[in-house]
């Protein structure tokens, strides 16, 4: 919501402006520029970026632009699931949540934590680390290991993204004066029509020119700066949930591996040690 607020405000700001100082809005539409401008960085996109990357890369943009960040209510559903299913564990034996750990879409216990379920990278890094620990003989620190990993390739194979749509915003100026290049040659061709004329032409290059330093500064490199931040929090999702395997494994009771993964979390979406008691006890005050 906040980048649809974003661009508005970036859009309005330049028309806004343009108009006080004069400026007709309708010498900006130049659409033989707009075509040159991101007709070239699509292309330029294609060349440099293999299919699975722009695959990612086009999911990415409407993630950023509908964000579905992590509350603290997410957080306390989350830390809520993973200590009613290590109680289940602590009280029967690390067998009875095979059955949870298998189907997490069928378990009364995961199920009820919406946002973890329909989070299919954190799902399955939950799932396939517990099953690694039911079946036995793997050290806490070696299952630590495992988990490092797994959020390290998923790190590496997601960080790409952001940084593709950044040079891509970066190279928006320099294909503006590409744009505008070819606005002065097409100029220098129209000089016997008159200084009506070479002044349309002029005005249309530099066009080019602001439209590429704007889609670059005020579009392009704002998003991927929004979609680095995206990654950021995710990451931290899969650290909250790393640390309560991590903790439990280590023989810690179930109130302490929450308590543990807790301290990970973001103080903007950190709930208290309070509202997190209160949260498992049932309170929602």
């Amino acid at each position: 919501m906040f980048v649809i607020i974003g661009f508005i405000v970036v859009v309005l700001a330049i028309l806004v402006g343009f108009t006080l100082a004069g400026g007709d809005v309708f010498l900006l539409l130049q659409w033989s520029e707009f075509i040159i401008i991101v007709g070239a960085a699509v292309g330029s996109v294609l060349i440099a970026a293999p299919p699975a990357l722009l695959k990612k890369l086009f999911g990415a943009i409407p993630k950023a632009i509908k964000p579905d960040h992590y509350t603290k209510q997410d957080y306390l559903e989350l830390l809520k699931s993973f200590n009613d299913l290590f109680l289940v564990a602590q009280r029967d034996g690390l067998l009875a949540i095979e059955k949870h750990v298998e189907n997490p879409d069928e378990s009364d216990i995961l199920n009820i934590n919406e946002k973890f379920i329909r989070n299919e990278k954190a799902k399955s890094l939950f799932a396939d680390t517990m099953k690694v620990m039911l079946s036995g003989g793997v050290p806490p620190h070696e299952l630590e290991n495992l988990i490092d990993t797994e959020i390290e390739t998923f790190e590496i194979e997601s960080k790409p993204v952001a940084s593709t749509l950044s040079k891509v915003g970066d190279a928006m100026p320099g294909l503006g004066i590409v744009a505008a290049v070819l606005g002065i040659i097409v100029t220098m061709a129209s000089i016997n029509e008159g200084a009506e004329a070479v002044g349309h032409h002029v005005a249309a290059a530099l066009v080019g020119t602001f439209l590429g330093v704007l889609l670059s500064y005020g579009f392009i490199n704002p998003l991927a700066t929004n979609i680095e931040h995206g990654l950021e929090n995710e990451i931290r999702y899969l650290e909250t949930i790393k640390a309560c395997i991590v903790a439990f494994a280590k023989g810690n009771p179930p109130i302490i591996a929450v308590e543990i993964a807790r301290r990970t979390i973001f103080s903007d979406e950190r709930p208290t040690f309070t509202e997190l008691e209160n949260y498992m006890r049932g309170k929602t005050e």
